[in-house]
């Protein structure tokens, strides 16, 4: 359904450090940068697999307040991994990798506040 979506951040070289490094687990990186002379104004990386951007992160005015999202892992231990890398780079725990049977059975999530306060969260959903 979603072809993309942006995230605005305060420091956008800060937060790509941050988000190649927290999603590097997961297979995803930066595949496409572009600067303000380009664009006019925006300032923006981004992420993906296989050379397609999926998710931005860049300048702007900043939404209401923070935002969710969450990114499909292969399996649990690349939730693992993500949480261990996003907690490196400087994300802060909002929440352990685990089951979260509340969803179903075989929801396996991780989840971090990333630099700007954002609610980022790696899951898996096939079982073992």
């Amino acid at each position: 359904m979603l072809d993309h979506v942006g995230l605005t951040v305060l420091d956008v070289a800060r937060s790509r450090a941050f988000f190649a490094a927290a999603l590097a687990p997961l297979g995803y990186a930066p595949v496409m940068d572009v600067t303000t002379e380009e664009t006019g104004g925006y300032e923006g990386t981004g992420f993906g697999a296989d050379g397609k951007p999926s998710f931005w992160i860049g300048n702007g005015p900043r939404a209401g307040g923070p935002i969710h999202v969450a990114f499909a892992a292969k399996s649990r231990a690349d939730v693992d991994r993500f949480y261990d890398a996003a907690i490196a780079a400087g994300g802060r725990d909002n929440g352990p990798p685990g089951l979260r049977e509340h969803y179903h059975p075989n929801y396996y999530g991780a989840f971090v506040f990333d630099l700007d306060g954002n609610n980022v969260e790696a899951v898996c959903h096939l079982p073992r």
